[in-house]
């Protein structure tokens, strides 16, 4: 081994240490380690850096620009033990993505998305599936999280679930609504009385009684909202879109109520599991109706911002 790659090595076990999984890092590092290694350079250096990073040609720059990112942020840590590694310039490419607008899903829109559900065929997948989306809907969780929970991850008598499988390798804590508790507490009946002898320790079952597959669930989830006529060629709702639609209906309901916002903005990223309130905060401009009562609030008496 390299002493370069011995030097990559230290540093994804030292950020796996703080919590990090870092697979596309350490992907990425091997990747950059090999071209450094043809190029017979000893240490990063800021050129071949940007000349990695701009691989393949017809990326789009943001791609360049998490490359680059990869490597700054290995080459920082490196700059300490090896001063003639050199941090390449932050910048460089423009790394702004144009995020894709959330679909906002009406509670009637919901109540389809479950009717749907029930009605699939198989009566396991049918009440897996109503289970799971219905969960999505009012626990704001990513799929993944879900599909990766097994049964001790749900505490039906305390109403709250842990998230071990979470993105950023961060564990978690969500409580949830009595009303969501009882609707699992139903399912987990219903799956062990269609399913006494799972293949799986998973909570959410497929037909055969093996994990729920994410690819599957997708797969239903837009026959569902097809036949639904919610989904249609211009409008393509995604099962990640009711985590959205959970955290703008979240914020709306406090604004409307009169609460603070901002104050309570930490509590909903926790609950969301962002690593940082800046990025619950883009639903607020996300939702047109969410920034227009926050433009009400602001006003003064005469409809002024006050």
């Amino acid at each position: 081994m390299s002493a370069l790659r011995a030097h990559v090595a230290d540093y994804l076990r030292l950020r796996r240490a703080l919590g990090y999984r870092l697979e596309r890092e350490e992907q990425l590092l091997g990747q950059f380690c090999s071209y450094l290694e043809a190029a017979g350079a000893a240490t990063v250096t800021s050129r071949h850096a940007i000349d990695w990073a701009r691989q393949p040609a017809a990326a789009q720059p943001a791609q360049w620009a998490a490359r680059l990112g990869a490597i700054r942020r290995f080459a920082a840590w490196l700059h300490v033990l090896d001063p003639a590694a050199e941090i390449p310039p932050a910048g460089v490419f423009p790394a702004r993505r144009n995020r894709r607008a959330p679909y906002l899903w009406s509670e009637d829109q919901v109540r389809r998305l479950l009717t749907g559900a029930r009605a699939v065929r198989t009566p396991l997948l049918a009440a897996s599936l109503e289970a799971l989306f219905g969960l999505l809907a009012v626990s704001g969780m990513r799929i993944g999280e879900a599909i990766a929970l097994r049964r001790g991850d749900v505490s039906l008598d305390a109403g709250v679930i842990t998230v071990r499988e979470a993105k950023h390798g961060r564990e978690r804590l969500v409580p949830l609504h009595p009303t969501a508790a009882a609707a699992l507490r139903e399912y987990a009946a219903e799956r062990d009385r269609l399913c006494p002898r799972p293949r799986s320790g998973t909570f959410f079952l497929s037909s055969t009684g093996t994990a729920l597959d994410r690819s599957g669930a997708g797969k239903h989830f837009r026959k569902i909202t097809t036949a639904a006529g919610i989904r249609t060629a211009a409008c393509r709702p995604r099962v990640h879109d009711l985590r959205h639609a959970f955290a703008v209906t979240t914020l709306t309901r406090w604004v409307r109520e009169g609460q603070d916002a901002d104050a309570n903005i930490a509590l909903l990223s926790a609950y969301l599991g962002h690593v940082s309130p800046s990025d619950t905060y883009w639903y607020l401009s996300a939702s047109p109706e969410l920034m227009e009562l926050a433009a009400l609030r602001l006003a003064g008496p005469g409809g002024e911002p006050s």
